[in-house]
Parts: C-alpha cells; structure tokens; sequence
C-alpha cells in the first residue's frame, strides 16, 4: 500500500464529502436509529459504492494511457467547479438535503434491520454523486486501487462517523462554504496536474 496515494485519495474525498449530502445523510439517519447503527449501513455502502468505483477506474486505466489521464482530469476539473459553485449556497442546499432525508427516513428500527435501512438509503441516494466518480479518477490515475480504494473508503467513514456522532454541533461551527472552496482548490490541482501529464511534462507525482 502506498501512503502517498492513500493520502492523495482521502484528503480529496474528506473534502468533497464534508460539505456534500452525505454528511446531512448521516446526520439525519443519525437522529432516527442509533449512531452506531447508522454508521454501521452507511460505512458498508460506501464500501460498494467505492469497490464499484475503484474497479471502474481500473477498467478505464486499460484503454490508452493520455485518453485515461484526459478523462481523469475532466473528473477532478468537474469536482471543483462543482465545490466552487457550491460554495456559495452551501448553506441553503444543507437545508433542501436535510428536508430531503428527513422524508425519505421512516421510523427507526434497531439492529441489522436499521443497518439495512441505513445502506439503502445511503446507497441509493448516493449512487453516482461526485465522490465515487472522483474514486474512479483516481483509480485510474494511480496503479494501486487497494490505496485508492482504502483512501476514499476511510474517508467517507470519516464523515460519516462525524456526522453520527456530532453532527449537530458540526453544522451549527463549521463554514461549509470555506470547506467547499479548500476542496475545489484541491481539486483543481489535481486537474492541473493530470492536464501536465496529458500533454507530457514530467511530474514527480
């Protein structure tokens, strides 16, 4: 395992996701079973959600090598425009995803029975977002997807666990708005920095 990408792939996620649904997601499931249970489902869809990413990537990293790295920084550059644009209604667009989940929570149920309602909204509410297409970038940027899959995985359960355990406080102190800008800041350079590769300049990285 190389710390390098791991490092490479959370930090990134960690960003991504902070601001993203998956935290109000959490934090809503959160109020309806216990933490831990809530955590439990969610931390075991990302876990899908991310091997399913990781082997696309992989798939991707077979084609052509500049055409993988041209896509892969289409991705990254996508990631932050998307958290720059963001930014600016952060706070109103937590509010629209928690009123969201709210209505698609039901009654909380305890044991395996929470943790399967907990996946499955998760996972189907997730599917597709911008974290596991960024994983995707990143698994086929990077030759070790078991890094890249470790990396973006304890990310999210970063997050999530975050998000469960002190999820109120979390949204009363923290400026959604600068998480989202440190994020598209991060991705941009990785858009940079794949672009160089693309069109061949040497990269110690």
């Amino acid at each position: 395992m190389d710390l390098a990408v791991l490092a490479a792939s959370f930090l990134p996620i960690l960003l991504l996701e902070l601001p993203d649904k998956t935290f109000i997601a959490t934090l809503v499931l959160a109020t309806r079973f216990k933490p831990l249970t809530a955590w439990i489902g969610v931390g075991l869809a990302f876990a899908v959600q991310c091997l399913i990413a990781v082997v696309a990537g992989r798939l991707l990293a077979q084609l052509p090598e500049r055409p993988v790295a041209a896509v892969a920084a289409v991705l990254f550059a996508v990631g932050a425009v998307t958290l720059f644009r963001g930014a600016a209604k952060a706070k109103q667009a937590g509010q629209e995803a928690r009123s969201e989940y709210e209505a698609k929570v039901g009654a909380g149920r305890s044991g395996w029975r929470g943790v399967l309602t907990c996946f499955g909204v998760v996972f189907l509410a997730e599917w597709g977002d911008l974290s596991q297409l960024f994983t995707a970038g990143l698994a086929a940027r990077y030759d070790d997807p078991v890094s890249v899959f470790v990396g973006s995985w304890a990310a999210l359960l970063v997050v999530a666990g975050l998000a469960a355990a002190l999820g109120s406080t979390i949204v009363r102190r923290l400026s959604v708005a600068t998480v989202s800008r440190i994020g598209g800041v991060v991705c941009a350079a990785l858009a940079v920095l794949t672009a160089l590769e693309v069109v061949g300049v040497p990269l110690p990285v």
